[in-house]
Order: structure tokens, then C-alpha cells, then sequence
């Protein structure tokens, strides 16, 4: 449960307004991040950028549709000031703090049924930066959502910067094995049914193993189909996020339907 978003102040300057957002909010770390973020509907209470011309200019570029929302939030502060509130800088010099969605919203949506589009679950990551890769290959994808299971928290920084602000444009939840959403499990494992052979229905729980362990006992004994990827004899292992994106792309060349793109 996420803490309440306190009400804003009145006419708060970007320094004040970021240290009263910093606790419940979630951090957008970059440009792209915050122009996918608005893109799909997060609300954001406050941006700043060590160069708002750059910034503006990004958005004219890469991403006119929220051109006008980022000249009306971002605020610019001196560069050391804006490398301060950030653990990283990132090249574009741009952060915000968005409101992270529901719990109660994400879980009604991973539960609704019919779902046209597959649930992606990681068991047990380890690594943030794949877990934030992942997230971006489901949003990109139309997924219905991502959850994971284990100790990793999805909404981490780090988690979200890697998925580029597309944390917001799909449910990301943390669960155990025994409150995944309703659907068929089909789990990655290499003993399991050549992939190529199968179609992955548009309501299938696509379930994949930590990058050092593998499936968990109690995520395995969950599934109703083992699944496994074409791979070279001798070869170990697919990296995590390219193992969900071949999964992903077989569903969708095999009758799932990505919705449509938008921008950069």
C-alpha cells in the first residue's frame, strides 16, 4: 500500500514542491521516462531540468503529443541542484516525482476478465535492471501487466528507470504465487514443450524463472503448461528480458494483437 499523496501547496517552488512529493511519490528519472509517464495518464506534481530549453527542445523532436504538458510542469534549477535530488544524473537532466497508481486499481485490472492480452510474471528476479526491461517489453507489447514475485519491489527507482516510465502504461504489482491473477500458467522451463508449436492464449499468465535459479518449486507446481524457447545445444540461458520478448512475440505473431504505437 502506497503512502497518501499530500495536497499541494499554494505556489511551492520546485525545491519545496519536490521535498513534499519525495516520500509517496514514485521518481522519473529522465526525459523519456516523464514523456511516457504523461503519455499514459500519470499524474505528475512536479518536473525540474537543469536546462529547460534542451528539455522543450527534446519534446518538439521526440515528443510533440506532450510538448505543451511538459512546458506547463518543467521547472529549471541549476544543475547541481537538479544532480542532487537524482541518485544518477541522466544525460537529458530532467527528473519528476508521479503518483504511483492504485494497488486496488492494478489487481481489479489484473483480475478483470475476458483479458485480450497476456500477464507477465517474473518469479523471484534478482537483477532491477531487467525487471525494468521487462516492464518496457510488456507495456510496448499491450500486456495486461507485469507482476512479480520474491523480494524484488518492482516500483524501485532503479526498476523504473530501466522501464523508461512504462511502469504507467500497464498494471505492475508484487504478488505470491498464490494471488497471481486468474488464467493458464504457461512457464518457461527447458524441459518443457517447444514454444514454436504452441499458441499462447490472450489470457495466459506467461510465468519466467529468476535469472539464476530458475522456476521456483512453488511457481512450478502453479503451472498448467511447461514451455520451453528454441536454443543452440550448449548454449546456457537467454537473458531474462529477451526470454519474455521472444515469449511475448510469439503470442503476438500467433493472433495476439498489439495495440497501436504512438511516438517516440
Amino acid at each position: 500500500m502506497t503512502d497518501p499523496v499530500p495536497d499541494p501547496g499554494p505556489d511551492l517552488d520546485p525545491l519545496a514542491a519536490w521535498r513534499r512529493y519525495a516520500g509517496p511519490c514514485v521518481l522519473l528519472d529522465g526525459f523519456h521516462a516523464l514523456k511516457h509517464a504523461l503519455r499514459f495518464g500519470a499524474e505528475v506534481p512536479v518536473a525540474v531540468t537543469g536546462d529547460r530549453a534542451a528539455a522543450l527542445a527534446l519534446a518538439d523532436e521526440l515528443a510533440p503529443d506532450v510538448r505543451d504538458a511538459l512546458d506547463g510542469l518543467l521547472a529549471e534549477v541549476a544543475h547541481e541542484t537538479y544532480a542532487s535530488l537524482v541518485p544518477r544524473p541522466h544525460p537529458t537532466a530532467v527528473a519528476a516525482l508521479a503518483v504511483r497508481p492504485s494497488r486496488t486499481a492494478n489487481l481489479r485490472a489484473l483480475a478483470h476478465l475476458p483479458r485480450r492480452t497476456p500477464v507477465v510474471v517474473l518469479d523471484q528476479p534478482r537483477n532491477l535492471g531487467n525487471a525494468g526491461a521487462v516492464i518496457r517489453l510488456a507495456a510496448g507489447f499491450g500486456a495486461a501487466g507485469v507482476v512479480t514475485t520474491g523480494t524484488l519491489d518492482p516500483w524501485h527507482p532503479t526498476v523504473v528507470r530501466g522501464g523508461a516510465g512504462l511502469h504507467f502504461a500497464t498494471a505492475v504489482e508484487r504478488l505470491d504465487v498464490g494471488e497471481l491473477p486468474p488464467g493458464p500458467v504457461f512457464a518457461l522451463d527447458p524441459e518443457g514443450e517447444d514454444i514454436r508449436g504452441l499458441k499462447l492464449p490472450d489470457d495466459a499468465l506467461l510465468a519466467f524463472g529468476s535469472e539464476r535459479s530458475g522456476l521456483s518449486r512453488e511457481l512450478r507446481g502453479r503451472a498448467d503448461h511447461l514451455v520451453a524457447l528454441p536454443m543452440r545445444p550448449q548454449v546456457s540461458s537467454y537473458n531474462l528480458a529477451t526470454s519474455v520478448a521472444m515469449t511475448l512475440y510469439h503470442w503476438s505473431a500467433t493472433g495476439g494483437a498489439i495495440q497501436g504505437s504512438q511516438g517516440s
